[in-house]
């Protein structure tokens, strides 16, 4: 269904250990995973970085399939990403929509998973409970998901891609300087010709105001069940998350195997780009 872009770092090999996929958020790409891939790397590991559905050269291949930004489409793109690469077993870590994408894998085929780390905790969403309000503090942060529920919102999106997305990212990462150099090296991957579509989408689905793509019923059917995780797992709490507050990230009751839970003070919602020595050593100190 898609023609999936990928970054490789370092090579496969006997003494490779299983491969680590590392998978981004809203609104980022690849190069959040630069300096950790160069990390992995320089260990011996074998690491591969797509490009989300929506993102960079990422392509859908048929006009007529749904740009469904739902939790399990991003789930089954990994799979389906692993299986086109002959891939059996990896070590999975993202953040944000990448975060939920390793979790969704994580819970719904966990003989295909070796560890996980996700920074921001268990992150399949709650879609049965999604009308119960949060806290005012956390609703605040949420602005721009209400946004992209109106039409207003897309079209938003859609004008100002680079001026939204890099607030976000500001507001996200209160504490990291270099944001704005890096969404730089970042920015064009928004203009993938799917992006809005598939993030509004997302940020509607997930709110129950839109159906999914039908080819994703049974694994939202399972989602929906808020499943455990057992595979071997480390979860890293940013501090400094602008988005999220460290209260909000655990959901570790969900977590039934092996759990480690890491704060990292000062640190904001792109953990592995603004921590990428912490994101790193959280990959290398799972099973491979």
């Amino acid at each position: 269904m898609l023609e999936i872009a990928y970054e490789q770092t370092g090579e496969r090999g006997r003494e490779s250990g299983v491969p680590v996929i590392l998978l981004h958020g809203f609104p980022y790409d690849v190069r959040a995973f630069d300096q950790v891939a160069a990390r992995l790397a320089a260990r011996g590991r074998l690491v591969l970085v797509p490009y989300l559905r929506g993102y960079g050269p990422t392509r859908f291949r048929h006009e007529e399939t749904v740009r469904s930004g739902q939790q399990a489409a991003l789930g089954q793109d990994l799979m389906d990403f692993m299986d086109a690469l002959g891939i059996e077993r990896a070590v999975v870590a993202g953040y944000d929509w990448g975060g939920r994408a390793a979790c969704v894998a994580a819970a719904a085929w966990p003989e295909r998973v070796q560890g996980l780390v996700t920074a921001g905790g268990y992150a399949i969403q709650d879609i049965a409970r999604s009308t119960e309000p949060a806290t005012p503090e956390a609703e605040r942060n949420f602005w721009y998901q209400y946004y992209f529920h109106s039409e207003r919102g897309r079209r938003g999106l859609e004008q100002n891609r680079e001026e939204l997305c890099k607030l976000l990212w500001r507001l996200w990462s209160p504490t990291w300087p270099e944001a704005e150099e890096a969404f730089a090296a970042s920015a064009k991957s928004l203009h993938n010709p799917d992006f809005v579509e598939v993030a509004i989408h997302s940020y509607r689905h997930r709110y129950g105001l839109v159906e999914g793509d039908p080819r994703y019923r049974a694994l939202e059917d399972l989602l929906a069940a808020r499943p455990p995780i057992e595979v071997p797992t480390v979860v890293l709490v940013s501090g400094a998350n602008g988005v999220i507050a460290p209260a909000d990230q655990g959901g570790t009751e969900h977590f039934t195997g092996p759990c480690e839970v890491r704060t990292l003070p000062g640190v904001g919602h792109n953990v592995p780009q603004e921590a990428p020595e912490a994101f790193a050593d959280a990959i290398l100190s799972l099973p491979d």
